[in-house]
């Protein structure tokens, strides 16, 4: 589609998400995620998978969960999680909102996070540090993301020239690291 775009590596945050939990000692790391059939759950799909190969860890598709990732969401496919005879021993959800359902899951069956689960959402949203234990999670820089969008439009409005060379702006994600995966 020829549009300009402002966001996020997706598939660089995915495995800055597994290379952190790898890091921690992880060797189980499921993923709930949001519908692969959109392009920004695709490509953290993709991220996740690779970074789990680049580590020598097994790709397991019965870690992998597709879902709205509403807070219920969450709360859903972790108690799928919990089910497995091999459960994981982290958890990556691709957002703040179904984390905080899995994480009222785990602290309901007094499963220790991050010391028998770890987790990590994403979106870095204000809840995430207030909730026990606080949330690690992706800061996705939303508040620049639409300020460059933003910019970008109205530069475009003004130039009435659609023919002109496309911008594809790509600001760099960071994981913020709390009391749910140290």
């Amino acid at each position: 589609m020829n549009v300009d775009y402002v966001g996020i590596n997706d598939y660089d945050s995915s495995h800055m998400i597994v290379e952190h939990l790898v890091e921690k000692g992880c060797k189980r790391i499921a993923h709930i995620g949001g519908y692969r059939r959109t392009r920004i759950f695709n490509n953290r799909i993709k991220g996740y998978v690779d970074a789990l190969r680049k580590n020598n860890l097994p790709f397991d598709d019965s870690l992998i969960t597709e879902s709205s990732l509403t807070l219920e969401d969450g709360r859903l496919e972790m108690e799928k999680l919990l089910q497995l005879k091999n459960r994981p021993d982290a958890v990556y959800v691709a957002s703040d909102y179904a984390a905080l359902g899995a994480l009222q899951v785990l602290n309901e069956n007094k499963i220790n996070v991050p010391e028998a689960i770890r987790l990590i959402g994403f979106g870095n949203e204000p809840f995430t540090s207030l909730v026990t234990p606080s949330i690690s999670s992706i800061e996705q820089h939303s508040k620049d993301i639409g300020r460059l969008a933003a910019e970008t439009f109205l530069k475009r409005v003004d130039e009435l020239e659609l023919k002109q060379s496309l911008n594809k702006i790509i600001l760099k994600a960071e994981l913020i690291v709390r009391d749910s995966s140290i």
